[in-house]
């Protein structure tokens, strides 16, 4: 009676285990089209943008990170107006762009905040004919309070 016991308790827990594997596959296989889904608008995953800068030259491990550090350089500006944020900022603090998405070989989108106000902006980007990177404001908006 007893090893009879020990083997169906033995069954449960085996069954219990499919049951638990297979809720994590499956929650695995929608994380991994979540993943895919959030990766389409990125430029590590968008092949025609990165052989755009590939195809003339640019090292594209230096040229990334190049593209993000010339925004985040926006941030060290003189006197009250950001060169991007079009908008003014709570008394005391200054606006700042906080995190960056390049999008493709063209389009950049980025939030900013100065701590108590915050927003978005659609940013274009070119690198000109002395490979200095260009940047352009599109469309922004601030979030309302």
């Amino acid at each position: 009676m007893n090893s009879k016991k020990i083997f169906d308790d033995s069954n449960k827990k085996v069954a219990n285990t499919e049951i638990q594997i297979k809720k994590y596959q499956d929650s695995i296989l929608q994380l991994n089209q979540e993943i895919t889904d959030l990766s389409y608008f990125n430029f590590d995953s968008n092949e025609k943008s990165y052989f755009y800068f590939a195809d003339k030259g640019y090292d594209m491990s230096k040229l990334l990170p190049a593209i993000q550090d010339g925004l985040y350089t926006q941030n060290e500006f003189d006197g009250d107006e950001h060169p991007l944020i079009p908008y003014g900022s709570s008394e005391g603090n200054r606006m700042q762009i906080n995190i960056v998405r390049i999008l493709n070989h063209k389009w950049i989108i980025a939030d900013f905040t100065d701590g108590q106000f915050e927003g978005e902006l659609f940013i274009t980007y070119e690198i000109d004919e002395k490979g200095d990177l260009k940047y352009k404001l599109v469309e922004s908006f601030l979030y309302p309070l």
